[in-house]
């Protein structure tokens, strides 16, 4: 299944990150081993964040919804707006109701570990606002208020997007301290601590700190699904993944050496290729020839030097797939694969500020950083964010 993100721009203050968001109403689905991690991203914000939409026209009504003072001057902590979640515990989803009652009308989905808002109780079921769904959850599938803190602390994300050119990551939280890494602007990196001024990221070097003067700061969750945008969203990836297809079989045909031939072949014996479609083998293999070129930050050389988002980039050129020279970019595209026990050869393993290629095996090809260059690694050297789809 996929994850679709939903930005957005919390201008008021970030009480609006927790109220702002249309109600859902959910019922187990029947037992499965799968997990589906459909849903839309639920980003809360720090006065900051996604498409230009302005909530300050519901100061008013968050008001009077949760008894705060709007005219207070301090604004509630990160804790309390994780009260008010109402977050799914199930093995795949609930159904989001139009009523109170199993006999309600099937508005969407709320899937395991997915959030949506408390807007009140009735009869054994939470009727909540998730993503575009506003409807009824069964209270027995979900927690909210002081056991929704903990859950939405180990479910959401924390980033850091980066909102200046090139920005230094330090070894300790000062201008003073030695450089680690630089990340280009729109990075997102996922963020381990927060002191003043600072926040603590995860990056390819290790782990660093970067000045919050030049980042902007949100969390994470995925939100509900409704039916029409399930129905949509698969026709879109249905429709993207046979463009990608196609593009790969003209470039197979018009492109069979690329521009940069002269490319060092011999470490790609020393790597078995999983199993997976014939065209997600393909890149694998291609993109093995390059191990032990050089990593160049901002480059897109395969031969001469690129960083990962490049080297990703230049390899699925390629094959005739357009994708950005960005690692926050690559977390959104092609379609979303679920677990890595599901992952298949040319699937982009997104981390924090890093973005990979997997080969099968439990193993990545990348360009890793300046000491390395482009070598393999086992997959889950880093925390995992994301696994794309592109064929």
């Amino acid at each position: 299944m996929i994850r679709r993100t939903q930005r957005v721009i919390l201008g008021a203050a970030a009480v609006l990150f927790a109220f702002s968001c249309p109600a859902v109403t959910a019922q187990a689905a029947e037992s499965s081993s799968v997990f589906m991690s459909g849903g839309v991203g639920y980003a809360l914000a720090q006065g900051n964040r996604m498409e230009n939409t302005d909530f300050s026209w519901q100061l008013d009504s968050i008001a009077e919804l949760t008894g705060l003072d709007k005219t207070q001057s301090d604004e509630p902590t990160e804790e309390d707006m994780f009260r008010n979640l109402v977050i799914a515990q199930v093995k795949r989803y609930v159904n989001v109701r139009s009523i109170p009652s199993e006999e309600g009308e099937i508005l969407g989905k709320l899937y395991d570990n997915s959030v949506g808002t408390f807007l009140g109780e009735e009869n054994g079921w939470y009727k909540i606002s998730s993503g575009s769904v506003t409807g009824y959850v069964k209270a027995d599938y979900c927690v909210t208020g002081d056991a929704a803190v903990e859950i939405a602390k180990q479910v959401g994300k924390r980033f850091a997007k980066v909102t200046t050119q090139t920005l230094f990551v330090r070894k300790e939280p000062s201008i003073e301290a030695s450089i680690l890494s630089m990340v280009p602007e729109g990075d997102e990196l996922l963020v381990l601590d927060e002191v003043e001024g600072w926040v603590q990221v995860d990056v390819e070097e290790g782990t660093g700190w970067i000045s919050t003067d030049y980042t902007e700061l949100h969390s994470e969750f995925v939100q509900a699904e409704s039916r029409e945008e399930e129905e949509a969203r698969l026709k879109k990836e249905e429709e993207e993944r046979k463009k990608a297809q196609a593009a790969a079989a003209a470039s197979r045909k018009t492109n069979r050496e690329t521009e940069e031939a002269n490319v060092n072949t011999a470490p790609a014996a020393d790597y078995s290729v999983g199993s997976g479609s014939e065209e997600g083998v393909a890149v694998a293999e291609y993109a093995l020839q390059f191990v032990g070129n050089p990593y160049v930050y901002g480059g897109t050389s395969l031969t001469k030097g690129a960083d990962c988002s490049g080297f990703v980039m230049s390899v699925y050129a390629h094959f005739g797939v357009s994708l950005p020279h960005s690692s926050a970019s690559d977390r959104s595209q092609g379609y979303a694969v679920d677990g890595l026990e599901n992952a298949q050869p040319g699937d982009l393993i997104c981390y924090s500020g890093h973005v990979a290629l997997y080969i099968g095996n439990g193993q990545i090809v990348h360009a890793s950083n300046k000491k390395t260059g482009i070598i393999v690694s086992n997959v889950d050297y880093r925390k995992i964010l994301a696994i794309r789809r592109i064929f």
